[in-house]
């Protein structure tokens, strides 16, 4: 029950480096209770009792639909997307066209068990996973300067985790922009429906690669109000990230390179004619002593 934030890949070390990070989620997850698996994969995504965020709220889901498809459902998201089912376009339709990936640690054990849980929670007076709390006050000014310190990483995060453009960009981060491990942050905050649903997510991060990043670098909550801020700011102002910004950093370094061998093709010219003076005129007077 977690939602990507669609990853871009080519190969080589960064998909290997991805792919490690997965199997070492999986792995670790093999080891987890259905509730601390709920709270890593589904929260950033699901409540149970609270309200609708990028997916829908689970309160009752068993009631809702047959325990056989949810199985299936948690197994293989797309295939049952993709087989025309009328009520899982339903689901995507209402979650801003935001599709579950297939999670690899899910098992028809863990399915069920997963399940079990969101009957009981369902049931309960007080569920456990009825989503955090969130700051209703109008972002400020300040908010949105700070949040843009954050993801450019001029202001560092308390717990040391590393800055947003590591791994991402941003449409107003200038003509090299951030990273491309991750997707184009520009129009996140309306992919993810809004304030509430993106804190949701900042506040427990659903995809492998940052889970892995952030397990032990959470952000704190007085760094994520800003981050929403800058990038509903950032959605307001529409576009994306310049598209040519690898092509823009090579075009810049081979002519940076080019530059420094002039440079150094100049230097050494003329330390080798001050060589060559010397030891032209030192045979000349050799010569002259003959």
């Amino acid at each position: 029950m977690r939602v990507t934030l669609g990853f871009r890949f080519s190969g080589g070390p960064r998909l290997l480096v991805t792919a490690l990070l997965g199997i070492f989620a999986a792995t670790a997850a093999q080891g987890q209770n259905p509730a601390d698996y709920y709270r890593q994969s589904c929260l950033a995504c699901h409540t149970i009792g609270g309200r609708r965020m990028v997916g829908p709220d689970l309160k009752d889901v068993t009631q809702r639909k047959d325990r056989e498809w949810l199985v299936k459902f948690l197994l293989d998201p797309k295939g049952v997307i993709d087989s025309g089912d009328a009520y899982a376009a339903q689901i995507v339709k209402e979650s801003h066209g935001m599709v579950m990936p297939t999670i690899k640690s899910m098992d028809r054990a863990r399915a069920e068990a997963l399940l079990n849980l969101i009957e009981s929670e369902s049931k309960a007076e007080i569920p456990r996973f009825a989503g955090k709390q969130v700051a209703e006050r109008p972002f400020t000014a300040a908010d949105v300067e700070r949040g843009k310190e954050i993801v450019r990483g001029t202001r560092s995060l308390a717990s040391g985790g590393p800055a947003c453009i590591s791994c991402h960009t941003l449409q107003d981060l200038g003509s090299l922009g951030g990273g491309r491990l991750g997707p184009d942050l520009s129009g996140t905050y309306q992919r993810m429906g809004g304030r509430r649903n993106l804190t949701s997510w900042l506040s427990s991060p659903a995809t492998p690669t940052m889970q892995s990043l952030y397990k032990n670098h959470a952000l704190k909550q007085d760094e994520i109000l800003p981050l929403v801020a800058y990038l509903e700011s950032a959605s307001k102002q529409g576009g994306q990230a310049n598209p040519n910004a690898t092509l823009h950093f090579f075009l810049i370094g081979l002519g940076g390179s080019l530059i420094g061998l002039v440079i150094l093709d100049s230097f050494w010219r003329k330390r080798f004619n001050t060589v060559r003076r010397a030891l032209v005129n030192r045979s000349n007077g050799k010569r002259s002593q003959g």
